[in-house]
């Protein structure tokens, strides 16, 4: 098994970065996380990426190992840790995988930083118009959009109680709400399960990340609360845009979004009987669709 290795790396913004470095040859490929994650959950690809790859994981800013010094409120904010984090590992020629809100992460750096990022993979990402945040702050109202950061912190649909079983330890509520959503067919390996719970209460920043999903917005359209600003079209490196037919968390609407977006730089690939991670569902296919893009030369 090839060698992978816990490191972390101080930001100049004064953020501290922990990532995991995996050896391998001169094809660098840069993982992005997702909401209720960090570098721990790309483990599995990290031990079964065919070795001609260098991987590099990291835990995005207030996840995992890293520093929440400094509040996020943007998907901007963490991009830009991003180019600080390449910067100081002096990395450049590189692709990149967003995972889920990791891929607005990724769309986002690679817009602001040509010249870094060689080849996207979109990995159940959301939209390039977001993810819309509806919830309420009463058990007796309708779920309504939220617009601001401060109601999304009250709501009694996902912030409150996700971040009370975080705080509690409820182990059998996250594995609850990971069962009804994301690990719909097939579960992780028990032990390896009790891992990812105990690497999610690490976000500290979730209500956060809920807000600047709902406020990101890089396509020509609105997204019914924030204008686009059409960053979209400063993407101009190919793009894999991937999703599982039973994903549950990014809807078909969404991947449409994306793809019509991002036009002809983009290839879409349905992952058969997956849901929001084909990592866990079926890792022998994301591989293969992931190698295939990388070592290919253009679009057939």
């Amino acid at each position: 098994m090839v060698k992978v290795t816990i490191k972390e790396v101080q930001l100049t913004n004064g953020e501290t970065i922990a990532y995991r470095e995996r050896e391998g040859g001169d094809k660098k490929l840069l993982l992005i996380h997702g909401n209720m994650t960090s570098s721990k959950h790309w483990d599995l690809v990290l031990d079964t990426m065919p070795e001609e790859y260098k991987l590099f994981a990291l835990d995005l800013r207030g996840f995992g190992k890293s520093s929440y010094n400094t509040l996020i409120t943007s998907i901007k904010d963490f991009s830009d840790d991003v180019k600080l984090f390449v910067d100081e590992l002096g990395l450049k020629d590189f692709a990149m995988i967003g995972w889920s809100t990791g891929g607005a992460v990724a769309m986002q750096f690679t817009a602001d930083y040509p010249g870094y990022c060689n080849k996207l993979i979109l990995l159940a990402s959301e939209s390039t118009r977001g993810y819309p945040f509806e919830g309420k702050i009463s058990v007796n109202e309708e779920p309504r959009r939220f617009s601001s950061y401060e109601d999304i912190k009250r709501d009694v649909i996902r912030t409150i109680p996700v971040q009370t079983a975080y705080d509690t330890n409820n182990v059998e509520l996250l594995k609850l709400i990971w069962n009804a959503v994301i690990y719909t067919k097939t579960q992780p390996a028990p032990e390896l399960y009790d891992e990812y719970v105990q690497d999610m209460r690490t976000q500290r920043n979730l209500a956060e990340v809920h807000h600047c999903n709902n406020t990101f917005n890089i396509s020509h359209h609105s997204n019914g609360l924030v204008a686009g600003n059409g960053l979209v079209d400063q993407i101009n490196v190919p793009v894999l845009v991937l999703r599982g037919d039973r994903d549950f968390v990014v809807t078909a609407e969404m991947t449409r979004e994306l793809v019509e977006d991002l036009g002809a730089k983009a290839k879409f690939v349905e992952l058969k009987d997956c849901g929001h991670s084909p990592l866990v569902d079926d890792l022998p296919q994301l591989l293969n669709e992931i190698d295939v893009f990388l070592n290919a030369e253009v679009f057939k």
